[in-house]
């Protein structure tokens, strides 16, 4: 509940920011147009904050895919063992499918991502339905008055809980990738503020039903924590049926990978949108448009490399993918901290900002500065390992390399940045 509060008031801030500007560079360009000083220095760090993140997390739909893949073959052959290999050269095989859809078939994006909407909510019906209608159920009492927390090891329940909050706030992370698909968006103004927000609002709504049900529905907490899947077990459990538990998976897996088409598009995108003003080294290349399949495909080349190097990593060493894997969360929810605080900050100081049709009025300044705690509270905990005592295999690196970017970026700013970074900054009066 708390993720689902806090992360409405994320995405009615950001709408605000997007009925105002709804631009491809979105965080970047609304942090150096509303910045009190230094408006390039703080796009260009914004910048490299959401680009990373946003590349991290196209780096996060195949591993799930993999995992999903793997954990059917175990399910269905109990001889068959996944070594790391398997794993990495299906990550490459999914990240193959969402490279080649948009370079060859951007025209049927909007007709799939319609399809995965209409058949995520589908899904969760017929699961829900399938769930409740077999299988052994607890009581109201263990769903609603257990307190369970030991598990992870931290000996404190504000520690648990804190960490427990990540997991449904990393649901909700990235509702600002349709903004960088807005310049292909009709009346972008009022339709992306209103989808972001529809779809936070809707899928908490969603989240909370099925996060329930699967409290009613699932089998003892030490079976699931030894199950490289849970779902699997869960349905499994509470259905008997091997033809059951296979098709709801795949239909998981379907929906999964139409989302990882989505990603690909936006985030490269986004990295073509920050090479037009100069914030990347080779900018010149990674903004080129190809003359015959006129899409930005040098940018779609970059993430199709840092995917696929990604996944060949995870063969060397499972701790060093996990390490970078680990920062998406971290980026794209602290890509938000700096445009809503200088949103915040010039509501106290005056003039107000030129809303857009999308506006919250008098209550909009408590809205966003709740969006902010959120955030930060959420930041708070992203760093800690999920698990303690920590070792190699459970350390959590996302904050190391979270301050890595950051250091990047203020490096490249003194280096090159400063001169190379020329976009063109609207001050807002």
């Amino acid at each position: 509940m708390l993720a689902c509060v806090g992360q409405t008031a994320v995405a009615l801030s950001l709408a605000e920011l997007a009925s105002i500007d709804p631009t491809v560079g979105a965080q970047y360009r609304w942090s150096a147009n509303s910045a009190p000083f230094s408006p390039r220095f703080w796009g260009l760090l914004q910048g490299w904050i959401a680009t990373a993140g946003w590349c991290f997390a196209c780096t996060g739909g195949p591993p799930t895919l993999a995992l999903i893949a793997t954990s059917l073959a175990s399910f269905n052959n109990s001889n068959f063992v996944a070594e790391r290999w398997h794993f990495s050269l299906l990550m490459v095989a999914f990240m193959v499918v969402p490279y080649l859809v948009n370079l060859w078939f951007r025209k049927v994006l909007n007709t799939l991502e319609m399809s995965a909407a209409i058949g995520q909510v589908c899904l969760m019906i017929v699961v829900i339905a399938l769930l409740l209608a077999s299988g052994p159920k607890h009581d109201s009492s263990f769903v609603f008055k257990t307190l369970t927390w030991e598990q992870s090891g931290w000996g404190n329940k504000g520690v648990s809980f804190g960490i427990g909050t990540l997991t449904p706030v990393l649901c909700f992370s990235g509702v600002d990738s349709i903004l960088h698909l807005s310049d292909e968006i009709k009346q972008v103004r009022t339709r992306v503020p209103h989808s972001m927000v529809f779809a936070v609002v809707s899928n908490s709504v969603m989240l909370m039903i099925f996060s329930v049900v699967l409290l009613y529905c699932m089998p003892p907490l030490d079976q699931l924590m030894l199950s490289p899947l849970p779902l699997i077990d869960i349905v499994y459990n509470a259905t008997n049926s091997r033809a059951a538990t296979n098709a709801i998976l795949i239909g998981v897996f379907i929906l999964f990978t139409i989302w990882t088409f989505n990603s690909f598009a936006s985030v490269s995108r986004l990295i073509w949108c920050f090479a037009m003003d100069n914030g990347l080294p080779y900018s010149n290349w990674l903004s080129k448009i190809h003359p015959t399949l006129n899409l930005h495909l040098n940018a779609l080349i970059l993430i199709g490399v840092i995917v696929g190097g990604l996944s060949l990593i995870y063969i060397g060493s499972v701790h060093a993918f996990s390490a970078l894997l680990s920062l998406q969360s971290l980026a794209l929810n602290g890509s938000y901290v700096i445009p809503i605080s200088f949103m915040i900050l010039r509501k106290k100081r005056g003039p107000d900002p030129p809303y857009g049709p999308f506006k919250m009025g008098k209550i909009g300044i408590y809205v966003n500065t709740f969006a902010l705690c959120f955030i930060l509270y959420s930041i708070a905990w992203m760093p800690l390992p999920q698990t303690w005592p920590v070792t190699s295999e459970t350390m959590n690196y996302s904050g190391p390399i979270f301050l890595a970017v950051i250091l990047g970026a203020i490096v490249d700013w003194f280096t090159t940045g400063k001169k190379r970074f020329q976009m063109p900054v609207r001050k807002y009066e």
